[in-house]
């Protein structure tokens, strides 16, 4: 008997979009994602750019009673040859150095530490990242009247006195303040270098390690041979990215110095922008003085940049 087999169903051809559907579809995700990259720029450009702009151009302005008239470079030629300009250049740059030294060196040796652990790795993490979650202000006010008391109730001079070392009066010592102020900043931001520092240390293959052993290099030959030049990179990017932030030196000597600390041993080129900004009610003398940090700071940025690019060929 022959069985009656029914027809197969007739396949759907899909047809290809018009042209213009799919230049409509692509022209709605273009004005999308242009949407929301013309807020970004714009707040950017209020926000950054604007402030920039209009302090360079206040920087060449004379402001009194309402009325302004240009001035040309004489705000500039005020600010230099004022003398706690040098002065807190000087501070500035001591503060940078300092920080190159402790600031920079410490959380490289601590994450290389935390990296040889076995155990409590997550633990240890949290302990080292904690002063990073302090506010700024309350961290340093814990500085400046608990640790750097100078009296018998300060815990560093308590530890000072237990090791049988002379003490120190800390902030109120000229010679004292910068590397206090140091101490302090460093305590506050280095957990943020250190998990940097620990996620490069962990994209090191191990094998490098295993045949630096096996050529009989020791732990300072493996760290020198093998874990600084294959973190290299975000060395130099620390380094540049600490140097720009240490040179904007301000919260630091605002509270634990008062500002300007003993003898002036404290006042930072941030400070004195404030100082002139606030104090003096000289905009025009800060926004000078502002414009000078900005291409300081630019033409560390730049030599960076160009250092950078040298090694990367």
């Amino acid at each position: 008997m022959a069985t009656i087999t029914a027809p197969a169903p007739a396949r759907r051809t899909a047809h290809p979009r018009p042209a213009t559907t799919r230049r409509r579809r692509k022209i709605q995700d273009n004005l999308t994602g242009h949407a929301f990259l013309i807020g970004a720029v714009g707040c950017f450009a209020l926000f950054m750019w604007y402030p920039m702009i209009r302090g360079v151009v206040m920087s060449f302005q004379h402001s009194r009673r309402g009325v302004t008239s240009w001035v040309g470079w004489d705000n500039y030629i005020r600010i230099v040859n004022d003398p706690s300009f040098w002065t807190a250049w000087r501070n500035t740059f001591h503060f940078t150095g300092l920080a190159l030294v402790l600031g920079f060196v410490l959380p490289f040796v601590v994450a290389i530490l935390l990296n040889e652990f076995r155990h409590a790795k997550g633990y240890l993490r949290v302990l080292v990242y904690l002063p990073v979650m302090l506010p700024p202000a309350s961290a340093l006010y814990l500085f400046k009247y608990y640790a750097y008391d100078p009296s018998e109730a300060g815990l560093f001079n308590a530890l000072l006195r237990a090791a049988h070392l002379p003490t120190s009066e800390w902030m109120q010592s000229p010679t004292m303040t910068m590397p206090a102020m140091v101490i302090a900043s460093t305590w506050m931001n280095m957990g943020g270098a250190v998990l940097i520092y620990l996620a490069a240390l962990q994209n090191i293959p191990g094998d490098l390690y295993e045949a630096a052993e096996l050529d009989g290099a020791g732990l300072v030959k493996r760290i020198w041979h093998v874990t600084i030049p294959q973190t290299r990179l975000i060395l130099a990017l620390l380094a540049m990215t600490q140097i720009v932030a240490t040179m904007q030196l301000f919260i630091e000597p605002l509270i634990l110095a008062n500002g300007a600390g003993t003898q002036d041993s404290a006042t930072s080129v941030a400070y004195l922008i404030y100082q002139h900004g606030f104090f003096q009610n000289d905009l025009n003398g800060a926004a000078a003085l502002g414009v000078i940090m900005l291409v300081v700071l630019g033409a560390f940025s730049a030599v960076y940049l160009r250092l950078s690019t040298r090694q990367d060929r």
